[in-house]
């Protein structure tokens, strides 16, 4: 092919040679035989007309340019094979490797990198062919590999440490579980023990109200109960919420009862700011019954501590210091000059059972007074003998005019109670 195109630039050449062509003439092309292309024709040079490119000169450029574009797909198809033998003999080895052969050892089946055809277009598509060979041959052999990894490789490794993990975590749960059982347990006792306590404190609470509440029925009238004291403390007491006026003469009489040794202790005692010794009536230690007036002291006649019931009244008034004792509507014992002209200051606090230091408070122990109290009551004047006589032999029931005995007129505290009392006829019958 190249010898004709050199031919055909020889003819062209000469033809250009002459003299311009005469009018109407033409062109006559002769084939030259191959030896005349290879010996070469000299072709004189052209001059240049107007400074455009003669036909010689362009037709030498496109030979020239042909030349080289030929060359270059020669080194192209050339580099492209070596790479495509080097694949293939890489791909050949991994297929080997794969299947068990020996690296020496060919794969068999038809050579699809032979020659490759010179045509650009078919050499492109011959490519394109074998690239998607080499990429299915590739991912086969990744699946394989893929495939004898997961199937021989892995699984005793992995199952042994999927035991290992699997039974750590249930030695874990099984710990958990018994915390929370032994949690649950000491929950449970704890809301036991409480639960026990609290029911216990709610039966007291019951059995309390319920004695109360029999206590409080079982009164037949506002003053049909008594106060009960029974042990010798400073903080079983009874208190009269009613105060005194300021009295220039009194009256006091009660039901007692104890059997308390030494001395049945304070009954019931008055106290005013700045006299704590207002009213007291008090036996203490080995001392006979003691009356106190303004801090002034009369020893009364009167023998109370055999245990039985006994009616006690004392009168007192102003003028000269007048007083008088009586037990069970006798009267035992009178005298004079026990705080004289002095008036009851008014406004202070009368404690049941217990002797005041200051005004509502600081008891001493060992005056306290140990039994049972009922029916105190006080006047602002002088009963007449024969009204105190009617009263302690149940044949009248005189209230005091000024504290009567009343049940929402006294409170308790510390322990002390109050209960039905005996009727009167059954405490006469005690004497």
């Amino acid at each position: 092919m190249l010898a004709l195109l050199a031919a055909g630039v020889a003819l062209a050449l000469a033809a250009g040679a002459q003299d311009g062509p005469a009018p109407g003439s033409r062109f006559v092309c002769t084939t030259l035989p191959p030896e005349a292309a290879r010996a070469g024709c000299p072709l004189p040079a052209a001059p240049m007309q107007g400074g455009a490119p003669s036909p010689e000169e362009e037709l030498r450029a496109a030979v020239l340019q042909l030349r080289e574009t030929v060359v270059q797909q020669k080194e192209t198809l050339g580099a492209q094979r070596e790479a495509i033998r080097e694949l293939t003999g890489k791909l050949a080895r991994c297929e080997g490797l794969a299947g068990g052969k020996a690296p020496g050892q060919a794969a068999p089946g038809k050579d699809t990198m032979g020659d490759l055809p010179r045509d650009p277009g078919h050499v492109v598509e011959q490519l394109s062919r074998s690239l998607q060979t080499l990429k299915d041959r590739l991912e086969s052999l990744e699946h394989q590999l893929r495939g004898n990894v997961s199937t021989s490789a892995l699984p005793g490794d992995f199952r042994d440490v999927l035991q290992r993990r699997l039974g750590d975590l249930e030695r874990q749960l099984l710990r958990k579980v018994a915390e929370l059982e032994d949690e649950k347990s000491l929950l449970h006792n704890e809301t036991s023990a409480h639960r026990q306590k609290t029911e216990s404190a709610l039966n007291a609470l019951l059995e309390r109200v319920t004695e109360l509440e029999r206590g409080n029925s079982a009164f037949k009238s506002p003053d049909a109960f008594k106060v009960s004291l029974p042990l010798r403390t400073n903080y079983l007491y009874g208190k009269v919420k009613k105060t005194l006026p300021e009295l220039y003469a009194f009256t006091i009489c009660l039901w007692l009862r104890s059997s308390a040794s030494p001395g049945i202790g304070t009954p019931f005692s008055y106290a005013v700011p700045g006299q704590a010794n207002e009213i007291v009536l008090i036996e203490w230690g080995n001392n006979p019954i003691e009356l106190l007036i303004n801090d002034k002291v009369a020893q009364l006649p009167l023998f109370v501590s055999d245990g039985k019931w006994h009616h006690i009244c004392v009168t007192w008034t102003t003028r000269d210091g007048m007083w008088e004792a009586f037990q069970d509507g006798e009267k035992l014992g009178t005298g004079e000059n026990l705080a004289p002209w002095h008036p009851i200051k008014p406004r202070g606090v009368l404690i049941l059972g217990q002797e005041q230091d200051t005004v509502g408070g600081r008891f001493d122990a060992t005056q306290a007074f140990v039994g049972e109290l009922s029916q105190l009551n006080i006047w602002d004047r002088v009963l007449r003998a024969q009204e105190i006589a009617n009263i302690a032999n149940c044949s009248t029931n005189m209230p005091g005019n000024v504290i009567p005995w009343v049940d929402n007129n006294v409170d308790v505290f510390g322990g002390a109670a109050k209960w039905p009392v005996e009727t009167c006829e059954e405490r006469l019958l005690d004497l």
